[in-house]
């Protein structure tokens, strides 16, 4: 049986402690490389779109990553302690995330306002959805017109997500309480296909894609399938012959679902136009996208020392993906649209946006997030001592 605590906690108070897996204990290096070419993919997409029509899909692969390390952090405090400190749990969201965010708001507000001839003319107000954790729902017209296409319109991934965990934990913690963690996997993947279900129905309801694209009901199946894989190595005996049989099937899937996605990032186009095509993909692409995601993402973690684990775990690669992906994400696209009337050269603007873009995620990563990030720690967590600031889950 479980309560809550006087200090906000759900505490477990018969239910005897899992031991720690390890599937999910440690830092996922490879994870963060996979960071890394997921906001590649999406800064192609949006500069050199011709080239890279499916590039959106690093979209895809960060909502599936985002809800698997996410219920990974979840289930390590819940498996080691019998509870979830929530305030604590949403605090540290804050602090990694609304700083930065914040940062950006305010130089593209400044901007627009002193040069509002310049590529964010005219957007300043754009912050106020960024900020308040709702563009997704502004990128739709939820608020009246769509603020679509605007420098800040990226942020809506980020509205997707904390909306979703706002959401996510309670959930997560009364299945908990009631079931076990692999009947809880079970029906978390139910409560997808669910999700699935509903945005087929809009679909053939005739929704439109800005809806379908940024709606936070139409793309939580993508976070429920990372939440689901999460769950099921979070219920996996270290050493068992169903982690063996995982590690097997990782050694052809994960390869396989790799390339798929790599394919499609330069073959895929979404479709935008109402028609068969649309009806298909816009029913099941999402969902689709995110179990190759998934795939892959169980396959970095199942074989640490495999190829692609080896080569997404370089320096090289987790290191940016661990504390420069988050702001980089941010940066992009008001960094690209600053510069189209500056650099009338596409290929001159492309590789100048990526150096720049890559300049204001250090900056945004040494000045703002990791300060903030270390004060929050000793705040929140004053027992644990200073802890080096990370980048986001």
């Amino acid at each position: 049986m479980n309560s809550w605590s006087s200090s906000g906690t759900l505490t477990t108070l018969e239910r005897p402690v899992a031991p720690n897996n390890g599937l999910i204990s440690g830092r996922k290096h490879a994870l963060d490389g996979l960071r890394t070419v997921a906001v590649a993919m999406v800064f192609l997409f949006h500069t050199v779109t011709e080239l890279t029509p499916g590039g959106s899909i690093g979209v895809d692969v960060f909502f599936t990553l985002s809800g698997f390390v996410i219920t990974l952090l979840i289930m390590k405090e819940y498996q080691a302690t019998g509870r979830l400190r929530l305030g604590v749990f949403y605090a540290k969201r804050l602090a990694r995330l609304w700083p930065a965010l914040l940062a950006v708001c305010a130089v593209v507000v400044t901007v627009a306002l002193v040069f509002p001839q310049s590529g964010w003319g005219g957007q300043g107000a754009n912050a106020i959805p960024a900020a308040a954790y709702v563009m997704n729902l502004a990128n739709f017209g939820a608020f009246g017109s769509s603020t679509g296409g605007n420098a800040l319109s990226p942020t809506w991934t980020l509205a997707v997500e904390e909306q979703f965990y706002l959401v996510w934990p309670l959930l997560l913690l009364v299945m908990l309480r009631f079931w076990k963690v692999r009947t809880v996997a079970w029906l978390t993947a139910v409560l997808a296909a669910g999700f699935l279900v509903s945005r087929s129905l809009l679909v053939f309801g005739g929704a439109p894609l800005a809806r379908l694209y940024n709606g936070p009901d139409t793309r939580a199946d993508q976070l429920l399938l990372g939440c689901t894989l999460a769950l099921v190595f979070a219920s996996v005996t270290p050493g068992s012959r169903v982690q063996a049989s995982l590690q097997s099937a990782a050694r052809w899937a994960g390869p396989l679902a790799g390339l798929a996605l790599v394919a499609a990032v330069f073959a895929l186009k979404e479709p935008a136009t109402p028609g068969a095509w649309f009806a298909v993909f816009w029913s099941a692409g999402p969902t689709v996208l995110a179990l190759l995601s998934g795939v892959v993402i169980g396959s970095l973690v199942l074989r640490p020392a495999g190829f692609a684990s080896r080569i997404l775990s370089h320096p090289w690669l987790a290191n940016p993906g661990r504390d420069l992906s988050y702001a980089a994400y941010l940066w992009h696209l008001p960094v690209y649209l600053l510069l189209i009337p500056l650099v009338p050269s596409l290929w001159l603007r492309v590789p100048l946006a990526a150096a720049l873009t890559v300049l204001m995620a250090w900056l945004s990563f040494r000045f703002v997030e990791r300060p903030l990030r270390r004060w929050a720690s000793r705040k929140l967590e004053p027992d644990v001592g200073t802890v080096t600031a990370r980048r986001p889950s």
